[in-house]
């Protein structure tokens, strides 16, 4: 990056960099730390700067830990892991270069199972946003305990606050960087996708923006906060502390990552099922938001129905093989076997037998991992997405994206996440031996997603009709074309 780019916001002004059409402002922050008597309270405007600030290194991170998977190069997805300091409730702003006004703005919310990833993973790069027009903002928020543990003594959802809050700071700053404060489209993926489905029922949230792209997310994935009490007292069994806010604030930012690995083990003895045996995350990630408070005093689900959010243009979709991610490289689709395919899946849901019936178990020919792949991916991610689009009340466009990666000798596929370098088009970071997308991923694709997402953020156009639940009309991405989509098996297992 070449040229000085000095732009004023409320907290002072800012120095970034300049260079092939596009001006980019990194660690940018839109709230004081959250550190000391910050760190478990709700987030507080940034007391501001003297003088230009330096934005052009991306900063610090929330405190998480990344593991590796087998064969997967996961770097490009989530990010090297968690960079240290104070100040990391920040965002980074892409523009193109010039004095521009009026450009559309995206806000893009990564994900991470609510405990890992940043805005900084190099598949969701927002330079290519930029250069075609638009002003692309990605944020930071807090993760794990200390963004999405109801600790008693300590504001709930804190993770969900973090995110209003920088949207706040992109509405009141948008104009500073040629954004129209009035336009603005926030997009996620995974974890951050499940968090803008519950913001746009968010009576916190309401007019902080216009439309919603939630890619692999929805509204299901919350729990009651008396069943997280139960993960609650766990970590603070294994941490050695008092179950409340003074426990968890003698544990240093950090210390307590080895804590949450114990406990996001498969193997790990905590059951958070509701009262009528439902785990709403399906132990993909033990910390989820909590519905019954200020931010979603209703189960978002529920909160749709009675018209929340009705304002907001949504396009919400998932991909064909989700839980393939999870499922494939570390081998359990093949080698599982019926009866723990069955216990696995009752965990987390009722009638699992029954339901892997309906997904071919027993059935000639069909193994059980992969019954339990397609029952998974449905319940976890498709079927919830549908219904989120059929009690929407405002306009609500779906997708599927159904492009099968050959990596892993083809089994891959349309798994969870790999969407990503296809809508930001930064398919070069991806492909490789170990990469998401294999050794060479069509950029004419590429070219067609990152297109939609962009005419959808200008003005909310889309190629194909709203989805409602006669018509059922449903976009693949691959095909370029909108078909009716029948419900699924898992739809009488579900709400």
């Amino acid at each position: 990056m070449m040229a000085d780019a000095i732009v004023t916001t409320g907290g002072g002004k800012l120095r970034g960099a300049s260079n092939g059409g596009i001006r980019q402002y990194l660690g940018v922050p839109y709230a004081a730390a959250p550190v000391g008597e910050r760190r478990f309270a709700a987030p507080e405007p940034h007391p501001g700067w003297d003088g230009v600030r330096d934005a052009i290194d991306p900063g610090a991170t929330a405190p998480h830990d990344v593991k590796a998977f087998p064969g997967l190069d996961v770097i490009p997805l989530i990010g090297s892991g968690w960079v240290k300091g104070e100040e990391f409730l920040t965002a980074d702003i892409f523009a193109p270069e010039g004095d521009p006004s009026g450009l559309p703005v995206m806000v893009w919310i990564h994900g991470g199972g609510f405990v890992v990833g940043s805005k900084d993973a190099p598949v969701h790069d927002g330079r290519s946003f930029a250069r075609n027009g638009l002003v692309c903002v990605a944020i930071n928020y807090r993760l794990g305990v200390e963004g999405f543990l109801p600790i008693p003594g300590v504001p709930t959802n804190l993770g969900l606050r973090d995110m209003i809050a920088a949207l706040k700071w992109v509405r009141a700053n948008a104009a500073a960087f040629g954004g129209d404060p009035d336009n603005i489209t926030v997009f996620g993926e995974s974890a951050g996708a499940m968090a803008i489905a519950d913001l746009i029922t968010s009576p916190l949230a309401t007019g902080l923006f216009r439309r919603a792209i939630i890619q692999s997310g929805h509204a299901a994935m919350t729990r009651d906060i008396a069943v997280m009490q139960r993960l609650v007292k766990k970590l603070a069994r294994l941490l050695r502390i008092s179950p409340d806010k003074p426990g968890f604030a003698s544990i240093a930012p950090g210390d307590a990552l080895d804590a949450i690995a114990k406990v996001s083990r498969p193997t790990a003895r905590i059951d958070l099922r509701d009262a009528k045996g439902h785990e709403p995350v399906f132990g993909i990630s033990r910390f989820a938001p909590v519905h019954g408070d200020d931010v979603l005093p209703l189960q978002p689900l529920e909160a749709l129905k009675r018209g929340a959010g009705a304002e907001i243009d949504v396009l919400i979709g998932t991909n064909a093989e989700e839980m393939n991610l999870y499922l494939v490289p570390t081998g359990i689709r093949d080698k599982i076997g019926r009866l723990l395919a069955t216990f696995v899946l009752s965990r987390s849901q009722p009638g699992a037998r029954k339901l892997l019936k309906a997904y071919g178990l027993g059935r000639k020919g069909i193994r059980p991992g992969y019954a339990l792949a397609s029952a998974m991916t449905d319940l976890v991610f498709r079927w919830p997405a549908r219904r989120f689009a059929e009690e929407h009340r405002g306009r609500t466009h779906v997708y599927e994206f159904d492009w099968r990666s050959p990596a892993f000798g083809g089994a891959l596929g349309a798994c969870h996440g790999v969407e990503l370098p296809f809508i930001f088009d930064t398919l070069a970071c991806t492909t490789g031996p170990q990469g998401l997308t294999g050794e060479s991923p069509p950029q004419a694709l590429a070219n067609r997603a990152h297109r939609l997402w962009i005419d959808f953020a200008k003005d909310g156009r889309l190629p194909w009709a709203p989805f409602d639940r006669e018509t059922r009309q449903v976009y693949s991405v691959l095909e370029a074309k909108p078909d009716y989509e029948a419900p699924m098996p898992a739809a009488p297992f579900l709400p």
